[in-house]
């Protein structure tokens, strides 16, 4: 039976409040879990006791091979009992494809318009220079 520490939520509406169990990885969320292993409330300040764990039975249950998920590795983390390995996503800040579509043609109007800009300047200082052609005589 897959095992995973988890988290199941409580609290009432807005107001949210979890315990963080060992279930079975195909029971639903807040369903059926094996035991509760500790608690998070994260309504209260963050230099406040928000997390609280039983680290000896967390132990037990990650040498059964329980797996944690994301959320409550960091919890783990933080409080020395587990590490979690740091994590590398670069494309991550990146705007999406349809932003960077737009702010490629925002540069490319702002070149044309600085390259139109040259051009008109070039044309302005261009014509005093040149004498200008007689016309043909019939």
């Amino acid at each position: 039976m897959p095992l995973k520490m988890r988290l199941a939520r409580a609290g009432s509406k807005k107001r949210p409040y979890y315990h963080i169990v060992v279930a079975d990885a195909r029971s639903p969320r807040d369903g059926r879990f094996i035991e509760q292993i500790g608690a998070w409330n994260p309504m209260l300040p963050k230099d406040a006791e928000r997390v609280t764990l039983k680290e000896d039975r967390i132990k037990h249950w990650l040498s059964e091979g329980a797996q944690p998920t994301d959320r409550v590795l960091r919890f783990l983390d933080k409080a020395g009992i587990a590490s979690r390995g740091e994590r590398k996503n670069p494309t991550k800040g990146l705007p999406g494809k349809k932003a960077q579509e737009r702010e490629a043609e925002r540069k490319q109007r702002e070149e044309d318009a600085a390259a139109a800009a040259a051009e008109a300047e070039a044309a302005k200082n261009a014509p005093a220079e040149t004498p200008a052609e007689e016309a043909p005589a019939e």
